[in-house]
């Protein structure tokens, strides 16, 4: 089975080579990133996006221009801009997600949410992980696409609660070079560097980001590279765009600090319970798309490969376990489009082959239980492979059926199939169960209705019914719990209803949205570190987003923007959880779910300065199941501006936390005990960016 690693780098390394030497391209790709106004969805146009703004559905596109003024260390300090999205840093580069949901962790995050990169998942569909968001090229990216709800029919597994396609920029689209540098008062230094040019008739695109982060927290510094390499090349009757991928990251990890309110304290903020804690991980990824012209429709074919290592100690939980966990992967993605503009059809057919790994190690003493049977017994508690071959197939009608109104219907077909081979014998020993080798096969089913009406001016009403759904994570169907059965899990799915308006009215640009949404078999891990495999929950929501100008001063207008987010999100099922005291009922919050997620700008520029203010609140939200521990939110503000001494060069500064706010990027309860990931204090980045 690892023999497969050898055939994925050889044909990761040859997409590479040909990236390099193909012949001239006689046609460019189908559309471009067009940059609107600042928050206006509607206004942008996504290569190899999942929508676009006729479509029904909500979604948001982060511009060129709101990615670099932000400067993002961290996904989440520009993706918490989105509506109804709230990213929790953790330390260093680790985080948890939360889209139209509470924020996952542990195997409820890890295939809930799908990562695209130009279109491409960044993973295979059962092996995903909380923290692949470090795995993307965000720093360099064009633009990213956040779909809230279920992803389209074009795209399956995983696609539960969202999907985010971080979109690299198109090689000849712009020619020239830009390095950003900055430095940070937080010991955080990091350089960015593209380059559009080039090579005789082949167009290139690099990209290269490296952060040296030296920790505000003990122990808790960070390394990171990440690399991108993009060629466009092609013939008389066809064109391809190679990607080429790698991240790599060394990271110093801090832990949970403990205690009622302990993130208010700086010495406790700046403290690490865990500087034993590590994270070292890579990643590459490669692929290929060709488009060619048959009859009246396009064809779309990417072959792609992925591999990918991660090892790290488990400082969340009480054993302090390594895990060593990868996987590599082989597959091709194909679509083709035809038809009249008025009554088009998208049929589609995917293929996937992924071949992993996963390996805790306990190597603290035994502890817990009697001494015959420790709850926690050092060694080896999981050694497995795990083999997986998806299949998918799907169709989708776009049909103008009436004058200003549109239909978008599809249904998409998955199979999925699992070879587990365990390493270790099977059997339980403490609160591990081993599995014997076994083969599953799992089959998903994800409809999708929309229509939309463009009647009115500068303005597009829709409704939409889509289905999520997710294959079991390998983790999540074969590292067992010593109190679980061993059986085939269910499929996880969500219904989602929603119905929305976008547009520009009075001058200024709004999306508004409201959802209902129901799952079933969710996956998750209660208070007593079980997994249990049949939860199920309601969420309901609206989300609203504005973005405006308004007056002219010095030379230079006002602009503003802001978005807000409520929602109501309940467990509906009852579970008892006899250890912890922590019961699950029915109609109580889920934990970590605000209630109440915002974010608003207020900012002036000319052709010279610019100056933004920008202000982000997390409401109060429980921090555990029975809803008797909670965390009281926050509001913590950023200031940045701007200098352009000329067209090739400008200074910049961003302040974060500019009222040195004390509050918790994660805030959370386990063994009877308040835990929280402190937020960063105050802290200044200074940098420059030269263009030519």
């Amino acid at each position: 089975m690892r023999g497969f690693y050898t055939a994925a780098s050889c044909l990761a390394l040859a997409t590479a080579m040909t990236a390099f030497v193909a012949p001239a391209y006689a046609q460019q790709p189908p559309t471009r990133v067009t940059e609107g106004p600042r928050g206006a969805a509607g206004d942008v146009v996504v290569i190899y996006g999942d929508r676009d703004s006729s479509d029904p559905g909500a979604y948001s596109v982060i511009g060129e221009q709101e990615i670099a003024e932000t400067a993002a260390n961290h996904p989440a300090e520009i993706l918490n801009t989105v509506p109804g999205v709230n990213v929790q840093m953790n330390s260093g580069q680790e985080l948890l997600v939360a889209i139209r949901s509470p924020v996952l962790p542990a195997g409820a995050g890890q295939g809930s949410f799908l990562i695209l990169e130009n279109g491409i998942p960044t993973r295979a569909s059962g092996f995903g992980n909380v923290n692949a968001l470090f795995e993307v090229h965000h720093e360099t990216a064009e633009a990213i696409e956040v779909v809230r709800g279920p992803g389209s029919v074009r795209y399956g597994s995983n696609a539960v609660h969202g999907l985010m396609n971080f979109i690299d920029p198109e090689p000849g689209a712009q020619e020239g070079q830009t390095l950003t540098v900055s430095a940070n008062s937080l010991q955080r230094y990091r350089a960015d560097a593209t380059a559009n040019f080039k090579t005789g008739d082949v167009a290139n695109w690099i990209g290269l980001s490296v952060m040296d982060d030296g920790g505000w927290r003990n122990f808790s510094g960070v390394d990171q590279q990440k690399l991108t390499l993009r060629s466009k090349f092609g013939g008389e009757t066809w064109n391809a765009v190679a990607t080429l991928a790698a991240v790599n990251l060394n990271q110093e990890t801090a832990g949970f600090i403990q205690g009622h309110d302990a993130y208010k304290n700086e010495d406790l903020a700046t403290a690490n319970p865990n500087p034993e804690a590590y994270r070292d991980a890579w990643a590459a990824r490669a692929n290929v798309r060709f488009e060619t012209n048959i009859g009246d429709g396009q064809l779309t074919v990417t072959p792609f490969a992925i591999t990918q290592r991660m090892i790290f100690i488990q400082h969340f939980l009480p054993d302090q376990s390594t895990e060593k966990n990868g996987h590599d992967s082989l597959g091709v993605m194909t679509r083709y489009d035809f038809g009249p503009d008025n009554f088009r059809w998208a049929i589609g057919a995917d293929l996937q082959y992924a071949d992993g790994y996963l390996k805790e190690i306990q190597t603290q003493p035994s502890f817990g239980g009697t001494p015959a049977n420790r709850t926690f017994p050092k060694g080896i508690h999981y050694d497995y492979d795990v083999s997986t071959f998806t299949t998918a197939l799907y169709g989708e009608l776009d049909w103008d059926f009436a004058t200003d109104w549109s239909l978008l219907a599809g249904v998409r077909g998955e199979n999925h199939n699992y070879d587990y081979v365990t390493n270790k014998a099977p059997g339980t020993t403490g609160r591990f169960r081993v599995a014997p080798s076994r083969e599953d096969e799992f089959n998903l089913l994800t409809p999708k209705v929309g229509v939309t009406y463009s009647g009115f001016n500068n303005m597009i009403l829709y409704a939409n019914y889509a289905r999520g759904a997710r294959a079991p994570q390998t983790s999540d169907q074969y590292r067992l719990q010593n109190l679980q059965t061993i059986q085939r899990l269910d499929v996880e799915n969500i219904d989602s209803y929603e119905a929305g308006a976008r547009g520009k009215l009075a001058g200024i640009d709004f999306d508004v949205a409201v959802y209902s949404m129901n799952k079933e078999h969710f996956f998750f891990r209660d208070s007593d570190g079980l997994n249990v495999p049949n939860g199920k929950t309601d969420h309901v929501g609206i989300e609203a987003s504005l973005a405006g100008e308004f007056g002219e001063f010095a030379g230079g207008k006002f602009l503003w923007n802001g978005n807000v987010s409520w929602s109501d999100q309940t467990y509906a099922f009852n579970r008892n959880v006899a250890a912890a005291a922590e019961d699950i009922v029915d109609g109580d919050q889920i934990d970590t779910a605000p209630e109440w997620l915002a974010d608003a700008g207020l900012g002036w520029q000319n052709r010279q300065f610019s100056l933004f203010l920008t202000g982000e609140y997390v409401g109060p939200y429980f921090t555990n199941a029975a809803n008797t521990a909670s965390y009281h939110g926050h509001l913590i503000g950023h200031l940045r501006g701007g200098w352009k001494f000329s067209d090739d060069l400008e200074a910049f500064l961003i302040v974060r936390n500019i009222t040195d706010e004390r509050y918790a990027d994660r805030a959370d309860f386990a063994t009877n005990s308040e835990r929280y990931f402190p937020g960063e204090p105050v802290n200044a980045t200074i940098g420059v960016r030269i263009r030519h």
